[in-house]
């Protein structure tokens, strides 16, 4: 299916207002969809998790292209609207990343723990299966709570006038988006696309900081930030090119490795902190440990799969 703006920049046709324009109304859109959905989901959880996501890319699509062309718009609308998209998003996310957390480390759990290659300490044969139980109650005993927190989060959050004031603003973007007069008018390889080369070099800039596959640890938690500051660029920089139009296709799969990146050192990190909950048994701290080795390693595999996807991807054709 062709992007919204495929046939105006295929053709060369439409003014910068024009392509952003069509491009902000068709994701405002797809908000107010997702939106209905999940209002109409009630107890679903499945629906109301589908619902939340859509909802939270079209937030995201917006925000970042309100970043990104942010001269092409009315400035001051752009900026507090982008603000409140980020909130918005911010708070629908955490519910269901909780859950995914929890469902990930059980899911690694029953799998290590049925694993003849993962060894058990000396003298206490089978630890792991004998911890992974205990371990497994406890990730589901605090996951559960930080999940049930962030879900009276999200209601409130729902049901505040701050997020229905965002939602009557992106009701006026599906019809018109308040653009500057002067730059809305200019070309789109005038104006347009070089937002969106600022946008790609700032991405390659902080790829090109990530630390050398030959000095990074997979157990080092503390160079994760520099990955997620490059999976929230690589996200702002591939909204750009949607927007005008273009392939995403390689950078959604890069996309996701940093994704499943994330995943797992979120998954680690709480494996970590279960693993320091006072008086738990040596076998259940085991269990634990293997638990974030394993996690920590999944780290290592989506770096090493971004990096084989982003070296094609460096060349200026993306």
């Amino acid at each position: 299916m062709a992007l919204p703006n495929h046939d105006l920049t295929a053709r060369g046709e439409g003014s910068a207002g024009d392509v952003l324009g069509t491009y902000l109304r068709a994701q405002a859109t797809a908000f107010l969809r997702g939106l209905r959905l999940h209002e109409e989901s009630g107890a679903d959880a499945a629906e109301g998790s589908d619902a939340a996501r859509s909802l939270r890319g079209a937030a995201r699509r917006i925000s970042g292209s309100l970043a990104t062309f942010r001269v092409v718009t009315e400035s001051s609308w752009a900026d507090g609207l982008r603000t409140e998209l980020v909130w918005l998003s911010s708070t629908l996310a955490d519910e269901h990343a909780y859950a995914a957390r929890l469902t990930r480390l059980l899911d690694a759990l029953h799998r290590l723990s049925g694993s003849p290659e993962v060894p058990a300490p000396r003298g206490a044969p089978g630890a792991l299966t004998v911890g992974s139980a205990r371990a497994a109650a406890l990730l589901e005993r605090q996951l559960t709570l930080a999940r049930t927190r962030a879900h009276s989060a999200t209601l409130q959050a729902l049901g505040s006038s701050r997020f229905h004031a965002v939602a009557d603003a992106v009701a006026v973007l599906a019809s018109e988006v308040p653009l500057d007069a002067v730059a809305a008018r200019g070309r789109v390889d005038e104006v347009l696309v070089p937002l969106a080369e600022v946008a790609r070099n700032r991405l390659a800039t902080a790829v090109s900081a990530l630390p050398h596959a030959a000095e990074a640890h997979p157990y080092n938690p503390d160079q994760d930030g520099s990955w997620h500051e490059v999976r929230r660029l690589l996200r702002v920089h591939r909204y750009a090119r949607e927007a005008l139009g273009e392939d995403v296709a390689r950078l959604a799969a890069a996309g996701d490795a940093l994704d499943r990146h994330r995943d797992a050192a979120e998954a680690a990190a709480a494996s970590a902190t279960a693993a320091r909950t006072p008086r738990i048994a040596p076998a259940t701290a085991y269990a634990l440990g293997v638990l974030h080795a394993d996690q920590r390693h999944e780290v290592e595999a989506a770096r090493f799969t971004f990096q084989d996807l982003w070296q094609p991807a460096a060349a200026p054709a993306l």
